[in-house]
């Protein structure tokens, strides 16, 4: 579901081969030249020594994991296998999340059925939510990030030359096309007179594209960026969800976006492993913004806050039963993100998102029930 960077630090761009390039202009993939080059980003001599110093350990080139790289984690093993590299970039372990979207959907419309038609229509939704267009934002953040990587995380495949230009940009379009060619499809199917599902796929897209690309590049503001990306996560599957077996009201629209508050505190949480980078790139991330501490408190503030005002909702609302489910699925998450996330949000962030996640998503289903009835 900005300005631009006023203040780039001077980085060199050259090939394996040692040759010289142009550094590349962060353009819009279509004007990018079909080149064949391999792209390799880093820091010249010029970079301060504090933001060297302070950078995050560099990954050796076998000390990572298998299993990190085709879900495209930190601690991923460098690999050379192309397909791996390809998977490893539209990061499968954020993928979830929209799937999740799409079943919330499909249970609040109050039509689907467990027939054959109707499960293959929401793995169909799912696919484009997932590994299309949540792969196509993956891809096309890591390409407009690569000078911050080569900063935080100089192994990952774009900085560190693991596939080249031409590659991505292809990888780019075909996850973007597929995805809305699908969206299509499935307007076709569910017989709209309007396709709501294609117009719902290509908003995504483009709040996608200018999240990650100048001259809007909303990341750079954390309140502005953090939000759309968590109505991304959350607003936008279930809509199309929604939309493919009933049809959209005001209503779930509003609660919807409500919900997405949360998905802003989650994606502050990925915000602290990139602090050195956004700090030399001029990006205004929240930790950056108002400091690693009052940002943790932020983030979790804004996790938990949106559930129980939602919890609140469906109690006036006349369904106590469902408030009373959402509050005692808040309760482990606020355990784990005193145990976890509080104490390291770097150290511990992935740790924390899969013991507290499985419960934010679980809530959604139990909204999306409540509502439904």
């Amino acid at each position: 579901m900005a300005s631009l960077l006023n203040t780039l630090p001077s980085l060199k761009l050259s090939s394996i081969t040692n040759n010289p390039l142009p550094t590349p202009q962060l353009a819009s993939p279509i004007f990018v030249l079909p080149s064949r080059r391999r792209l390799v980003v880093r820091a010249t001599e010029t970079d301060s020594e504090a933001v060297k110093a302070s950078a995050p350990d560099r990954a050796p080139a076998s000390g990572g994991s298998s299993f990190n790289q085709i879900l495209g984690i930190k601690g991923a093993k460098q690999e050379t296998d192309k397909w791996k590299i390809r998977i490893q970039l539209t990061k499968p372990v954020t993928w979830p999340p929209l799937v999740w979207g799409v079943v919330c959907g499909a249970a609040a419309s109050g039509n689907f059925h467990w027939t054959t038609e109707d499960v293959t229509k929401s793995v169909v939704c799912m696919l484009m939510s997932g590994p299309f267009l949540t792969g196509y934002t993956q891809t096309i953040n890591d390409w407009y990030d690569r000078e911050i990587d080569a900063i935080n995380e100089p192994y990952r495949p774009i900085p560190a030359g693991a596939i080249s230009e031409n590659e991505v940009i292809t990888q780019i379009w075909v996850l973007l096309l597929g995805g809305l060619v699908l969206s299509g499809l499935l307007d076709v199917w569910a017989g709209h007179n309007s396709p709501i599902i294609f117009y719902l796929a290509l908003g995504g897209s483009l709040i996608s594209y200018i999240y990650s690309a100048p001259p809007l590049k909303l990341k750079q503001n954390g309140w502005i960026g953090n939000y759309a990306l968590g109505a991304s996560y959350i607003s936008l599957p279930w809509w199309a969800g929604q939309a493919l077996f009933g049809t959209l009201n005001p209503d779930i629209i509003v609660l919807t976006l409500l919900y997405s508050l949360a998905g802003l505190g989650i994606a502050i949480v990925n915000d602290f492993k990139s602090v050195e980078g956004d700090t030399a790139l001029g990006l205004q991330s929240i930790p950056v913004a108002f400091g690693s501490e009052t940002a943790k408190w932020i983030s979790v503030g804004a996790i938990d806050v949106t559930q129980i005002s939602v919890a609140g909702y469906l109690l006036g609302a006349g369904k106590p039963y469902y408030a009373l489910a959402l509050l005692g699925l808040i309760v482990p998450q606020v355990f784990f993100q005193f145990k976890y996330f509080l104490r390291d949000p770097v150290k511990y962030d992935v740790k924390y998102q899969a013991c507290a996640q499985p419960f934010l998503i679980l809530g959604l289903l139990v909204t999306a029930l409540a509502t439904s009835h």
